[in-house]
């Protein structure tokens, strides 16, 4: 197995590269670059090197779109935008000298030139380091080729949809399923399935939703919550075990950076979607987080909404569909937590009825779909059950 070059290397090597441009690529330093093309099957030696790293990066700046095509407009995602201008990736951009390139992809933030190269620029460089490294290491795992791809167009450029690079393990050192429990997976369409295990022994089920506060921060690894679990489980880890890519938090930090909420609370009922990190090896496409609990007091306590609950079903839904057609994922399954009895403080028949009344809505309007509810205590899943089966 080809290695892997570390992050920090690669944020180097791309800091010299933004300021000489994709032509004077032959003049950087290139080595982590060079490990990364090898490991992703995009080059095999000195002669198709240079062309292997160019689209080794234009494969990073779409899975930074979210595996959207990348154009320089507002249906795009900003950071992947910047990345673009930033390297001269947009097709007839290749050869801009690097001050207009930086100017663009300042004018993406709406900041000066300067203030992006003090502050956004840092965090363009290092994601698109950590999308290079997510593309690399998929090919090493043959769970997803990395594709070669057609230059990133400008907008108003017909551009064909690329297909999605999702986060996968590493060969060793992932946490295996505990013994003796049985794999949960989807049930047939139309319908809804009760069952009691963690969420994160769910498999084959194309969206997981986790429960987050309006901050969108994720709950510590250690912590016995949804989102604990989840974050724990979606990491990847090298072989001694040790995290090496926090995945899901770090994609939520992007998408607060680039919408410009870190540290604000966004609106309740705010549902962001994430690539599914490790899991992806589970057969879990996506994960859903969905904003619900609202900070009380000194913040050790939280209150949740009723009506947020059919609120984030729909949006989950809406969102899943969304993703379906513009990421061209065969996705038909969701799986939702028992929203807001935790530390939410909801009674436990309130968000059971609720989340099974918006499910059943949706089911009305999509039978294509199947849901999987999951819970921890087999009394909640007979409440569960009782209200399923409910008229």
């Amino acid at each position: 197995m080809c290695p892997l070059p570390s992050h920090e290397n690669l944020v180097a090597e791309l800091r010299e590269l933004r300021r000489r441009g994709l032509p004077g690529l032959r003049h950087c330093t290139r080595d982590a670059l060079r490990e990364a093309a090898v490991a992703a099957g995009l080059c095999a030696g000195p002669d198709d090197e240079q062309t292997g790293i160019e689209e080794l990066l234009g494969a990073a700046v779409r899975r930074l779109a979210g595996g959207h095509p990348v154009r320089d407009d507002d249906s795009c995602d900003p950071l992947a935008r910047a990345a673009a201008h930033s390297f001269g990736i947009f097709a007839a951009r290749r050869g801009v000298p690097g001050t207009d390139r930086r100017k663009a992809a300042a004018g993406v933030y709406g900041v000066t030139t300067e203030r992006f190269r003090k502050s956004q620029e840092h965090d363009v460089i290092a994601e698109l380091a950590a999308a290079v490294l997510a593309v690399a290491r998929e090919a090493l795992t043959g769970t997803a080729p990395a594709q070669r791809v057609d230059s990133v167009r400008e907008s108003g450029t017909p551009a064909v949809a690329a297909p999605p690079v999702h986060a996968v393990p590493l060969g060793a050192g992932v946490p295996s399923r505990r013994p003796g429990v049985r794999p949960v997976t989807a049930a047939p369409a139309g319908r809804i399935t009760v069952r009691v295990c963690p969420i994160e022994d769910v498999r084959n089920v194309d969206v997981l939703v986790s429960s987050e506060n309006t901050y969108l921060e994720m709950s510590k690894t250690f912590r016995p919550t949804v989102s604990g679990a989840l974050r724990r489980a979606a990491a990847l880890r090298d072989a001694s075990g040790e995290i090496v890519d926090d995945v899901l938090s770090r994609e939520l930090g992007v998408w607060l950076r680039t919408h410009g909420r870190t540290g604000l609370p966004v609106r309740p009922g705010t549902v962001v979607a994430t690539s599914s990190g490790a899991l992806a090896a589970h057969g879990v496409r996506r994960i859903h987080h969905a904003a619900i609990a609202t900070p009380v007091g000194d913040g050790d306590r939280y209150h949740v909404s009723p009506a947020v609950l059919g609120e984030v079903v729909r949006t989950s839904f809406e969102l899943a569909r969304q993703e379906s057609e513009f990421l061209s994922l065969p996705m038909s399954s969701i799986c939702f937590p028992l929203l807001g009895s935790g530390r939410g403080g909801l009674p436990v028949e309130t968000a059971a009825r609720r989340l099974l009344d918006a499910v059943r809505a949706e089911l009305r309007r999509d039978p294509s779909w199947s849901v999987l509810l999951v819970t921890m205590a087999e009394s909640h899943a007979r409440l569960l059950r009782a209200a399923s089966s409910a008229p």
